[in-house]
């Protein structure tokens, strides 16, 4: 009897990428890669690949760990998930870091924007609509851990530094600006301005590329001047910055490294997030087996291409293993040679053991001491008290020489965002990067775009999928 060429490994629930219809989803390992095999009753087998490496793939699943709620949900279970985002009471995490988009409006208009922001969209949030995002965030949170103001292109709304003061009012741990970087650029005195809301500020800056025909690909236009120009602007005041990659496959991958040694270079620069591109908005669909870029995939070409990180630095987030992979590391220096990793100087067991989702190194006596003795042996735990917890909550919060401080961390972050092509409904129910809708809800990021957005919901609402009608709220 012949063999089957794969090993059926787990059972999953996705969507069908043409109609969004619920479907039932097998996960195979084959030559070393995995793929989600999934059948729609209309549209037939759907082939996706997932990963690119099997071992790294199952040392995500090592990385699970009993999920931390938010506290209070907003949408009650009724179609069940992916159909009841809200968050509902089957939602597994909380919010690590919630997106406030304040408008819809940018000035660029890139072929791969997931919400088909643009000049075409003039359409700007009230500050009473912003208020009453804000205020459902801390409900379900308390004490965020991230807000991140988003858009569109956020630095256009006509009241910008009105909800730039507004959630500086908020409990939130760290605020966040995600932005082109066009206004930073072009006015001299942005970036001074914007140092103003440090500490537990941050710049999110879009720097996909060093390349003209990449951005042009990506962007719509040539922006490496105004990249430039806008972080020799946030390097001048020191404004903290993570470098945002939107990565996609055959445009940008092969300068990963190159990348990662300008961004060492960088004065202001804390970071980079490397992020896959989701098949969203004005993204055209692609061979879902042939070209896309998986994180598996980023994770073996920073290792190929950087010499800061091995493979045991490179790590999955405990929050949502299946999404998102960290290394944390010191700078003491500008370049590769003054960068010390330190993710692999502690057993990964120790990650798992903090509380709720959060790693709180501090808290843990083992992690707090393998790190410390990496970098000091002249002083000990209790002689500096500064927490580098500022960005994620699974960020690291450790006790250091008092000479250290968050402009010596850098970290790299993968965050992969699912779509209909990839979408895993077991892990779905992990994600904890979200999207504050305008009615209230708290949403995760992998599904607002196929079902929340834009009223969508009304259109779903008219197709019976999975045998019911979706949304009608």
């Amino acid at each position: 009897m012949a063999d089957r060429p794969y090993i059926f490994y787990e059972l999953t629930n996705s969507v069908c990428p043409h109609c969004l219809r619920k479907v039932e989803a097998k996960i195979v390992v084959q030559d070393g890669c995995v793929y989600m095999h999934k059948w729609c009753p209309v549209h037939k087998l759907v082939k996706v690949l997932i990963s690119t490496d099997e071992s790294y793939f199952k040392q995500q699943r090592d990385f699970l760990k009993p999920g931390q709620m938010p506290r209070r949900f907003n949408t009650p279970i009724k179609y069940g998930c992916p159909f009841d985002c809200g968050l509902c009471p089957d939602h597994e995490q909380h919010s690590c870091l919630t997106l406030l988009e304040i408008t819809d409006m940018c000035n660029l208009r890139c072929p791969v924007c997931y919400s088909d922001s643009g000049p075409h969209r003039p359409t700007h949030r009230s500050m009473e609509q912003i208020a009453f995002m804000l205020e459902a965030i801390v409900r379900n949170e308390g004490e965020p851990d991230v807000v991140q103001i988003s858009g569109g292109e956020p630095t256009i709304h006509p009241e910008f530094w009105q909800v730039l003061e507004l959630a500086k009012t908020k409990p939130i741990k760290h605020l966040m600006l995600n932005t082109n970087g066009v206004k930073i650029a072009r006015e001299a005195d942005f970036a001074k301005r914007l140092a103003g809301y440090m500490p537990g500020f941050e710049v999110y800056l879009q720097f996909d590329s060093l390349r003209a025909e990449a951005l042009v690909k990506l962007r719509g236009e040539d922006l490496r001047e105004v990249r430039l120009r806008a972080l020799e602007r946030l390097n001048e005041h020191n404004v903290s910055t993570t470098l945002v990659v939107t990565l996609q496959r055959g445009v940008n991958e092969d300068e990963i490294g190159e990348i990662i040694d300008f961004a060492l270079k960088q004065k202001c620069v804390r970071g980079i997030t490397f992020q896959p591109v989701q098949v969203a908005g004005r993204l055209e669909a692609f061979d879902a087996e042939k070209d896309r870029l998986t994180l598996s995939e980023v994770r073996r070409r920073i290792l190929e291409q950087s010499p800061v990180f091995l493979p045991e630095d490179i790590i999955p987030v405990p929050c949502h293993p299946d999404c998102l992979a960290m290394a944390y590391a010191l700078k003491m220096g500008d370049g590769a040679g003054c960068v010390t990793p330190l993710t692999r100087l502690m057993d990964p067991k120790l990650l798992l053991s903090g509380e709720g989702n959060t790693i709180v190194y501090e808290r843990n006596k083992g992690v707090r001491e393998q790190i410390f003795k990496a970098f000091s042996t002249g002083h000990s735990p209790g002689s500096g008290a500064l927490a580098l917890k500022h960005l994620l909550c699974c960020l690291p919060e450790i006790q250091v020489p008092e000479e250290i401080g968050y402009s010596n961390l850098f970290r790299i972050i993968i965050m992969k965002f699912m779509d209909a092509w990839d979408m895993d409904v077991r892990s779905v129910k992990k994600t904890c990067v979200h999207i504050a809708h305008p009615d209230g809800r708290i949403i995760p990021f992998d599904t607002f775009n196929l079902f929340y957005r834009d009223g969508r919901e009304a259109a779903l609402a008219r197709q019976e999928l999975v045998g019911v009608t979706v949304g009608g709220r």
